[in-house]
């Protein structure tokens, strides 16, 4: 950890663009730092936590509110597993919904959060409908249903994904009412958490947290009975998402954007990219943990733009405008070589486009203890 401006930055080489953003949020912020998985987000870095004595930050919880990581130790067999993880894989693929629909009605999820007098806020009122119709979806991008096994050769499943078109049409509302500022390299919205409109953005983003642990408890308990196990222990985290907590004598408002709570003992999952290890963090005591504000990472962190990864083609010709760095070819071989079963995910997922998360928590030593899988 190193101290620039006086703000706690974890992780080397440090990102100039996200070390700017961070710079800017601390001009209205009472308390900032980044963890080592940071990388430039929409005005608040991803990795960034933020926190405001009366304040609330949409832009710093961002448009997936919510987003966060479980993990379910279960009693399945390893060796069973492994014998049988291609019909697995293609179960959990044909039945859990990715992408952008639901691909099976009949999986639609009920859920008593759809009677919370949340619903009522105007900001959400007309997303209800959307809510019920993709809630236990797992989405696109970097969003996952993982599959792995320990050191001990346990079997756990693992997903990663948040409070889909609900938190994003949330936070472009609340957005939109704050008159923030669009863009990438822009001062962060910061509104009053006491008025009406910092108290309804409060308790939207709460109902967005039920949505979202909700989602991934339906697809990890459906995912378990794909396996036929039981499930032993489950280990659930937000990482985009505020909470009200006292820190060194001061009751804060932090903010973690693809930040993991980690206090002492309290434990997290954190998922590397496709290809290489995921591990089971636990918060510990110490200097860093104190100015990490009990946080650590969410993942491995991007080094490459999904654009730059894939490349872009001339939509006229079907050329390359800019050639990709990283071909279907490279990521197939490294999925290949780690031994791991894929379906789905695009040439912007590939571990190409990450650093290494066993670096990355090298970085977080004196906030977090892990293991890998």
């Amino acid at each position: 950890m190193q101290l620039i401006d006086n703000i706690p930055v974890w992780g080397s080489p440090v990102d100039e663009g996200a070390l700017a953003q961070i710079k800017v949020c601390a001009r209205t912020a009472d308390r900032v730092a980044m963890m080592a998985d940071h990388h430039k987000g929409y005005a608040v870095p991803i990795g960034g936590v933020v926190a405001y004595q009366d304040s609330i930050s949409p832009s710093g919880v961002g448009y997936d509110i919510a987003c966060g990581n479980k993990a379910v130790l279960t009693d399945a067999i390893a060796g069973d597993m492994r014998a049988n993880i291609s019909r697995i894989m293609d179960d959990v693929y044909r039945i859990i919904s990715f992408g952008v629909g639901r691909k099976n009605d009949d999986e639609r999820v009920d859920h008593d959060l759809f009677d919370d007098p949340a619903w009522k806020i105007k900001a959400i009122a007309p997303l209800k409908e959307l809510a019920r119709q993709q809630l236990g979806t797992v989405g696109s991008g970097n969003h996952y249903v993982d599959i792995f096994t320990d050191g001990l050769d346990r079997v756990w499943i693992g997903v990663h994904f948040g409070s889909r078109g609900l938190g994003h049409k949330t936070a472009t509302a609340f957005l939109t009412a704050a008159c923030a500022k669009d863009g990438m390299d822009v001062e962060p919205c910061v509104i009053p958490a006491a008025d009406s409109l910092g108290a309804d953005y409060l308790a939207c983003m709460a109902l967005a947290g039920r949505y979202a642990y909700a989602g991934r408890d339906w697809v990890t308990e459906r995912v378990r009975r794909i396996l036929g196990a039981s499930s032993l222990e489950e280990i659930h985290n937000h990482h985009n998402y505020a909470w009200r907590e006292e820190h060194e004598g001061q009751m804060l408002w932090v903010v973690r954007k693809g930040a993991t709570p980690a206090w002492p003992g309290q434990k997290g999952f954190v998922g590397g990219s496709m290809g290489e290890v995921s591990v089971i963090i636990e918060g510990m005591d110490g200097p860093g943990a104190d100015l990490a504000m009990r946080s650590t990472v969410h993942g491995a962190g991007r080094v490459m733009g999904r654009m730059e990864a894939k490349g872009k083609r001339d939509k006229a010709t079907g050329g390359w405008k800019r050639e990709p760095k990283v071909t279907q070819e490279m990521m197939d071989e490294w999925v290949k070589q780690a031994g791991v079963e894929l379906r789905g995910a695009g040439c912007d997922e590939s571990p190409h486009c990450y650093k290494r998360l066993p670096e990355v928590l090298t970085e977080h030593i004196d906030t977090s203890a892990f293991c890998t899988r």
